[in-house]
């Protein structure tokens, strides 16, 4: 079923705030409380030192509300000119963010092609095991054997310098539907496996993140009885909350059905891998407007972490400037009122408007086997969007700036032995998109659009 046909049955946003007690919620913080507040949700929330703090109910862990998503590491080059993990930059950002507060560090065996668990092992075991959580993944997408699987639970402890893992999560469940679920963890044993390790404590907390349509998301809460997951990771942000795109499920609805379980959602991709927080310049102008201290991409975090069930909002912090605007958004975090919620449903149907692709940059698709740097190209077109530099003839009025302001961007941000051109449509890429981006047709598009750009003869 699509993610549109869910809209008639979830309850209306108002309705649904006041039952998962948000108006409590915002009352507690407004008040400026230091312990938690008192709500009908599962989750309770505080704040510390400045950082506002939400409560595992399942075992009282006290998480900041701010998470940091250790995919998008800040890289250099080595000597043999490959990308390796800039480890120095690494460690100033993970003592900056733990002396402000922040405890839980979300990595996967997969994430900087297998360079994340260790760089962010090296980081933290310069700090106390007890003054952070560790979240870590199953990834086991191309080889869901047993004795693979095995081997990369196992490598992840190894890596991340651990006997025990806090949140474990069964990576992107979803894609491949619920076949592809019981291929990769239940008919391999693996699921009843994890049970077991939890039960022993080397794992403390089972969950799960998604990216699928609802019938594959309602098999997983029917799993709920036998398996009780203790967190799941979604996908929310004042777009995705109810116009998700592609095989996507609107948050809207995978919120509510962890809310009505009393399931803590970790949330990922706030800010839509990015494109939240570069918006076209029009729709930029007006969040400014609305409040002018604060960034834009600042509304996006404030809305993951209105709802009072969300335990955790990670972010993929490449800089220290990055991490210093949501260190300011969440110490403490401002909840949105319903007028700033139905002003970011209005910014969400504009933004629905622009035909950027749903490209998160989450780099799953690489490395391609043809050398193409897919996430760079599909990121500079929707930059190129959002700005206004894509025009769809050659009559257009800034026809001859956007064409130069195209194709001079695009040199510079692809190499030219990595750009669209170079695809052969061989589809190595697709099964591994949780967006569900037909990646070989875009890049066929894009590079398309670039030769007519170059040729000067679009029509």
């Amino acid at each position: 079923m699509n993610s549109k046909d869910n809209t008639a049955k979830v309850i209306g946003r108002r309705d649904f705030l006041k039952s998962a007690g948000l108006s409590a919620l915002t009352l507690g913080l407004a008040a400026g409380c230091s312990g938690a507040a008192t709500t009908s949700s599962a989750v309770t929330s505080g704040t510390e030192g400045g950082m506002t703090y939400r409560t595992n109910p399942g075992n009282g862990d006290k998480v900041s509300i701010l998470g940091y998503g250790c995919m998008r590491w800040p890289m250099t080059r080595n000597q043999d000119g490959k990308d390796v993990v800039d480890q120095d930059a690494v460690n100033r950002l993970v003592d900056y963010a733990i002396e402000h507060g922040v405890n839980y560090f979300d990595t996967a065996p997969v994430y900087l092609q297998g360079q994340s668990e260790k760089a962010t092992a090296v980081a933290l075991a310069r700090h106390p095991r007890e003054s952070y959580f560790i979240a870590t993944k199953l990834s086991n997408f191309s080889n869901w054997t047993r004795e693979n699987s095995m081997l990369m639970y196992r490598k992840s402890f190894e890596n991340l310098q651990t006997d025990y893992i806090d949140y474990y999560l069964l990576h992107s469940i979803g894609g491949g539907g619920i076949k592809h679920f019981n291929e990769r963890y239940v008919d391999n044993g693996m699921l009843d496996f994890l049970m077991e390790e939890r039960k022993k404590g080397k794992i403390r907390n089972l969950g799960f993140s998604f990216h699928g349509n609802k019938e594959c998301f309602d098999y997983m809460m029917g799993l709920h009885e036998t398996v009780h997951w203790d967190f799941v990771q979604i996908q929310l942000n004042y777009v995705d909350w109810r116009h998700a795109t592609g095989n996507n499920t609107d948050a809207e609805y995978l919120y509510s059905e962890l809310h009505k379980r009393g399931i803590p959602s970790v949330i990922m991709e706030p800010l839509l891998g990015g494109r939240l927080s570069k918006v076209p310049d029009h729709v930029a102008e007006t969040l400014k407007t609305r409040n002018p201290g604060e960034s834009v991409a600042s509304w996006a975090f404030r809305f993951a972490g209105t709802y009072p069930d969300v335990l955790c909002v990670l972010s993929g912090m490449t800089y220290m400037e990055h991490l210093q605007d949501n260190l300011k958004t969440y110490s403490p975090l401002r909840l949105l009122d319903e007028q700033e919620l139905e002003f970011l449903e209005e910014t969400a149907q504009l933004m629905m408007k622009y035909p950027t692709i749903p490209c998160n940059d989450c780099k799953y698709c690489m490395p391609c086997p043809y050398g193409i740097d897919i996430p760079a190209i599909l990121l500079h077109y929707n930059k190129c969007v959002n700005e206004g530099n894509v025009v769809r003839a050659a009559s257009d009025e800034n026809y001859r700036k956007s064409r130069k302001a195209f194709l001079v961007g695009y040199d510079r941000a692809v190499e030219k032995l990595r750009q669209a051109d170079h695809c052969i449509g061989c589809n190595t890429c697709v099964s591994h998109c949780p967006q569900n981006i037909k990646i070989p047709m875009e890049l066929q598009r894009i590079n398309a659009y670039v030769e007519h750009l170059k040729q000067d003869n679009l029509e």
